[in-house]
């Protein structure tokens, strides 16, 4: 569907907190753990080159909640396998670090251990 939409203005979101069987996943530090994380989304940014948003939540008061969106990848076609992924986590991790009560904490985020091989190599960003 997206493919065939790729001419026309639209927004797909992505809920990134499930996890990957370890085999397909790419692997990095998220909270001083080895987590794995799916390649689905980069995967399409990067073929589509559609720019990647992220969306981060504040809570205000009991009921009220800010959303605010920023530009993590302007251009996914000149990014390596895992830079898009890596710089997602690095935001993700700074968001639950300044207000770790927003995010849920008992699903099983790290229920795998990483395999010998992963799939993807981290990327070297600068």
């Amino acid at each position: 569907m997206m493919v065939k939409q790729k001419g026309t203005l639209t927004a797909t979101g992505f809920i990134a907190d499930q996890t990957p069987f370890p085999e397909r996943a790419y692997w990095t530090q998220f909270l001083h753990q080895d987590t794995p994380v799916f390649m689905g989304p980069e995967t399409i940014a990067r073929k589509l080159n559609y720019p990647v948003i992220y969306t981060s939540v504040q809570r205000l008061k009991r009921g009220y909640y800010r959303i605010d969106a920023e530009r993590l990848v302007d251009r996914p076609v000149a990014t390596v396998d895992g830079e898009i992924s890596e710089l997602h986590t690095r935001r993700l991790e700074q968001d639950i670090m300044a207000h770790p009560e927003i995010w849920l904490w008992s699903h099983k985020r790290w229920k795998y251990t990483r395999p010998a091989q992963p799939l993807v190599q981290q990327p070297v960003i600068a």
